[in-house]
């Protein structure tokens, strides 16, 4: 092999390297799928996100059917406002849920959204009225351990 073909595959392989490293940091950032599907906004309003990230999918029984597009605070209601950017593909009746999910036990935070029943679908702009808020692993802990000390503390009250 000749000084000039080893140098083309050593570029090669850092081409390849390199295009390793960019597939990799779109991966951890969510990125990584693009889409150009037309899609419509729907907002939702919940008390706790969690971790919730722009970018981070939306799902329905376990298929992607949009992305988080924005997330604000609203000084009036002391909520956030999360902004779903949903696949126009996929309709969604009016009486339709939202939550906030954990992929695994301390994974990423998804919207998980759950159909409803009602004939009408929701329209661009429209509020997902019935919304559940993230579980915080360090409110479930806090309220563990605050139960203990009160059952303790009763117990030894029962015992005097």
């Amino acid at each position: 092999m000749g000084k000039k073909q080893t140098e083309v595959l050593v570029g090669g392989f850092v081409v390849l390297g390199m295009l390793a490293i960019l597939f990799l940091a779109l991966k951890s950032a969510n990125l990584a799928s693009f889409s150009f599907n037309a899609t419509y906004r729907v907002l939702a309003r919940f008390d706790e996100i969690g971790g919730l990230k722009v970018q981070a999918p939306v799902k329905s029984a376990g298929v992607t059917v949009g992305r988080i597009a924005e997330i604000s605070f609203d000084n009036k209601t002391f909520q956030a406002l999360v902004a779903l950017d949903i696949d126009r593909r996929y309709a969604f009746p009016t009486d339709s849920s939202a939550k906030v999910l954990t992929a695994g036990l301390l994974g990423d935070k998804y919207v998980g959204i759950e159909a409803g029943g009602d004939d009408k679908n929701i329209q661009a702009g429209e509020s997902i009225k019935m919304t559940q808020s993230a579980i915080v692993l360090e409110n479930l802990i806090g309220q563990f351990l605050y139960n203990k000390a009160g059952d303790s503390a009763k117990d030894g009250a029962a015992k005097k």
